[in-house]
C-alpha cells in the first residue's frame, strides 16, 4: 500500500494508515509515500494490477496531481468518483493469483463534509436564509468540495478560481451533479480582483480553500478588510483549507483572527482517510486510534 504523488514527501497519510493497521492487527501490512511523476502512473498502475507472486498491492491513495489523470487506466471508477471527477483511493480487486482489476472510489467528499461538520453545526433544510457557499480553486480536490457542500445543504454556490474552462474543471463536475454554480475569475495580480474575492469570501457561510500551500496567501488581507468592513464572519460560518502543512495558512488565520471556525487540513486527510481503510481492508477502522496518531506526527 502506498500514497501517490508529486511531491509526497510531506504527506502524513502513512501515519494515518499504519496505525489503523496495527490496531486492526494487521502487522503484515505496509503502507509508504511514493513519489510518482506524472510520466510513470501508468506504469505503477500496471504494477499494482500485476498477477500476484508473493506480496500484493491492496490499494493506494492517490494524491496531486493524479487525481483526475489515473481515472483512464482504472478498470471500474465508482459512481460518485464518476460524477465528481476525480479518485483519491484505488482498489486491487483480485479472484485468485491473477491480473487485479483497478477500481477507482473518492473518499475527499466524506473528507470534507465530516471535516466541516465537526467544527460547525449542520443548517437545517429549508431554514430562512439559503446556505453560501464559496470554494477556491478549481482543481480535482474542488470538484470533490463542490459534492462535498451539496450533501452539507449548500444553496448557492461559487468557484472562485483563475482559471475555470477544462473538463477537470469544477466548472464541468458542478454540470455533471446538476448544481448551479458562480464562477468568479481571481486575477493573481490585480488588487481590485483580490477584493472582490475576499468580499465573497466574507459573506460566504461555508469555505473550502484547495489551494495549494501559500497560493491563497494575497486573499488574506483582502480578507481581513472585507471581514472588518461586515463585522465580522455571518453567524456559524466555517473554512475549511486543505493544507496542512505549513499551519495556519494565512488566509486561515486571518478568517480565525476575525471570529470565523476554521478546519485544518489535517482534519480532512483524518476523515478521508479512515474510509480508505474500510475499502482497503473491509474492516472498521478506530477512528481515535488514528486521530491521536495523527497529532502525534503533527506535534513532532
Amino acid at each position: 500500500m502506498a500514497v501517490i504523488g508529486d511531491p509526497v514527501e510531506h504527506s502524513l497519510s502513512p501515519v494515518l494508515h499504519r496505525a489503523a493497521y496495527r490496531r486492526l492487527g494487521l502487522d503484515h501490512w505496509t503502507y509508504e509515500a511514493r513519489r510518482v511523476a506524472p510520466a510513470a502512473l501508468a506504469a505503477v498502475l500496471e504494477q499494482v494490477a500485476a498477477p500476484a507472486q508473493g506480496a500484493v498491492w491492496a490499494g493506494l491513495s492517490v494524491t496531486m496531481p493524479h487525481k483526475q489523470a489515473l481515472i483512464p487506466h482504472l478498470d471500474i471508477v465508482d459512481p460518485l468518483a464518476s460524477t465528481v471527477g476525480a479518485v483519491n483511493t484505488v482498489l486491487a480487486q483480485r479472484s485468485g493469483t491473477g491480473a487485479a482489476l483497478l477500481a477507482g472510489f473518492n473518499t475527499d467528499v466524506a473528507g470534507i463534509v465530516e471535516a466541516l461538520r465537526e467544527i460547525t453545526a449542520a443548517r437545517e433544510p429549508g431554514g430562512p436564509a439559503p446556505l453560501r457557499a464559496v470554494v477556491l480553486g478549481s482543481g480535482a480536490t474542488a470538484c470533490s468540495a463542490l459534492a462535498a457542500l451539496s450533501e452539507l445543504g449548500a444553496t448557492s454556490m461559487t468557484i472562485a478560481a483563475r482559471r475555470h474552462a477544462g473538463p477537470g474543471r469544477a466548472q464541468a463536475a458542478a454540470r455533471r451533479m446538476g448544481l448551479n454554480v458562480t464562477t468568479l475569475t481571481w486575477r493573481v495580480n490585480d488588487q481590485a480582483s483580490h477584493a472582490e474575492v475576499a468580499r465573497a469570501l466574507a459573506a460566504a457561510d461555508l469555505i473550502v480553500t484547495t489551494l495549494p500551500a501559500h497560493a491563497a496567501d494575497p486573499l488574506a488581507l483582502p480578507l481581513g478588510h472585507a471581514l472588518a468592513a461586515r463585522g465580522g464572519p455571518r453567524p456559524g460560518a466555517a473554512m475549511l483549507d486543505v493544507i496542512y502543512d505549513p499551519w495556519p495558512t494565512a488566509i486561515a488565520a486571518a478568517w480565525q483572527d476575525a471570529g470565523g471556525a476554521v478546519a485544518p487540513g489535517w482534519l480532512m486527510l483524518l476523515h478521508q482517510a479512515a474510509p480508505q481503510v474500510r475499502l482497503m481492508t473491509g474492516r472498521q477502522p478506530d477512528l481515535n486510534t488514528m486521530r491521536a496518531a495523527l497529532l502525534a506526527a503533527i506535534a513532532r
